[in-house]
């Protein structure tokens, strides 16, 4: 038993001082020294800057997006006028119906609902149709949107430097300090982009 545990204990000491000549011998090799040396290089110290843009300005100022939402809004305008014509020519063949139902034969009666449940139906079919469409649309466009704004930063930033750039939402960053705000700049240069595009 007594010789079991200085076994062990032996054992330990030599697995203890092998990592450790191993843990030398891997960090004072040439070969991880031109690692560190590449991430350093990498990393430069002191080099890593980083801007943001207040997303609500961009919503609000940019000439390209106040239009495309206002096309948005005029669209699903004429949607829901559509969608309401249509919601008011049933609630009429509805009413209709109920005041001369009595009066119909059980083969007319059947022939009024069938055309009801037709026009539920087409109306469904053309809601559901109508909504898809704009979210399409709507997610197109905003796409459109967040591409002229990364190439716009792209350029922006070719002599600036900045690591990253970040869209600033209220949810999202809970300290932000105005020295690193680029809004103005964001704001002028793509509204110049989008004028000359014209």
């Amino acid at each position: 038993m007594r010789f079991m545990k200085n076994a062990t204990l032996g054992l330990n000491i030599v697995l203890v001082i092998a990592v450790a000549v191993l843990f030398y011998l891997h960090f004072a090799s040439p070969a991880s020294n031109s690692v560190q040396a590449n991430s350093a290089k990498a990393l430069p110290a002191g080099s890593f800057k980083i801007a943001y843009f207040e997303t609500d300005s961009i919503q609000n100022q940019f000439d390209y997006f106040k239009e495309i939402s206002n096309e948005l809004q005029t669209k699903d305008q004429a949607n829901a006028k559509i969608l309401g014509d249509m919601k008011s020519t049933f609630a009429s063949k509805y009413q209709e119906l109920q005041k001369v139902a009595s009066s119909l034969s059980q083969a007319e009666l059947a022939n009024k609902q069938q055309e009801l449940m037709q026009m539920e139906k087409a109306f469904q079919g053309k809601e559901k149709m109508m909504s898809d469409e704009m979210q399409d649309e709507q997610f197109r466009k905003m796409q459109d949107v967040k591409k002229k704004i990364e190439d716009y930063l792209k350029e922006y930033n070719k002599d600036k430097g900045y690591a990253f750039v970040f869209s600033s939402s209220a949810d999202l960053m809970y300290l932000k300090d105005s020295a690193y705000n680029i809004t103005k700049d964001v704001v002028k240069g793509l509204n110049a982009l989008y004028k000359k595009k014209k």
